[in-house]
């Protein structure tokens, strides 16, 4: 068998992953697909039975017919040749998406961490909270709204302070620079009232008094959880400041465990960076967010959480 890692050429956190497998005999190959047309060729058919196979050539050499997992990891666009025209490169761009994605996601008996499908719909957080609450885990009472009258009304009769979270994740253009947009706190529950806010839709939920933080890495039927204590006084969103950050690897209950497991299953997810805060108020662990493709090379770096051996255990499994 073989295992085929997509992601871009600097991701160390993927080589963890390759190096683990590696030191088990199994073949591995990393690329990013972005590198097809220009340094990947692709030769594929479909036999009788609907199996696909055939061969990526150019600077790599992958059976297709031997894949048995897919690492979908944080691979980048396709790149078209030079000398195209705008059209042209919109076209071959779209057909490049069909055709070397589509053989791709056709190929038999093979596993996906994650299914990209899957990893799609699980970027709309509606479709997070939902499945969570199905789940079984504690979520914050949430609004989604583009009317500034409701944002205020509901701000103002929960009678506690109101964080407001991009839906579209942290990292956004601006004017040629790429800014971060963090968890912040609605200092004024006026301010909700601006008619600006009608443009789109706002997430808004009550602020969490916090004990302590997590993030639970899911992998499977595995939950691997550290603690991320903050020294940082005041911090809303800790991605902000990672100079202030103490580490811990703890275990969670296990309802909350069980939970982590069924919302991935429910989502379709092989894979997931879930982060939790433990409610100083009620005790319960609230799930915030989970991430299909989150980052955890830095807490296996802080703490020696062994993701890395985890996700070579899925992507082995037949």
């Amino acid at each position: 068998m073989s295992v085929l890692i997509l992601t871009d050429a600097a991701d160390a956190t993927a080589g963890r992953v390759a190096a683990e497998l590696a030191g088990r005999g199994v073949a591995v190959h990393t690329f990013d697909p972005a590198d097809f047309p220009v340094r990947l060729t692709l030769a594929a058919q479909i036999g009788p039975g609907g199996s696909w196979s055939g061969m990526i050539g150019g600077e790599l050499a992958i059976d297709l017919a031997a894949v048995r997992a897919v690492y979908y990891r944080k691979p980048t666009q396709f790149k078209m040749p030079e000398g195209m025209s705008g059209p042209e490169k919109l076209f071959a761009y779209s057909e490049a998406r069909r055709g070397f994605g589509g053989v791709l996601q056709a190929l038999a008996d093979c596993r996906w961490v994650n299914d990209p499908v899957a990893a799609a719909r699980c970027e709309y957080k509606p479709v997070q909270l939902a499945a969570a609450a199905e789940a079984g885990l504690v979520i914050p009472p949430t609004l989604i709204t583009s009317e500034p009258e409701r944002a205020h009304a509901w701000a103002s009769a929960l009678g506690r302070p109101v964080i407001y979270k991009p839906l579209s994740g942290i990292w956004h253009a601006d004017e040629g620079q790429i800014r971060a947009l963090y968890t912040t706190v609605v200092e004024d529950v006026g301010d909700l009232l601006d008619p600006a806010l009608a443009h789109t839709a706002h997430l808004f939920q009550p602020q969490i008094a916090r004990a302590r933080e997590a993030r639970a890495v899911v992998a499977g039927s595995t939950v691997l959880t550290v603690a991320i204590d903050s020294t940082q006084p005041g911090e809303v969103d800790w991605r902000a400041t990672y100079g202030h950050h103490r580490y811990e690897q703890i275990e969670l209950p296990g309802p909350v465990n069980d939970g982590l497991v069924r919302l991935h299953q429910r989502l379709g997810l092989l894979y997931g960076a879930a982060d939790l805060i433990l409610d100083a108020d009620t005790g319960a662990w609230t799930l915030l967010e989970t991430n299909q493709g989150g980052a955890w090379g830095w807490l296996a770096d802080e703490t020696g959480l062994p993701v890395a051996t985890a996700l070579a255990d899925l992507l082995q499994e037949r």
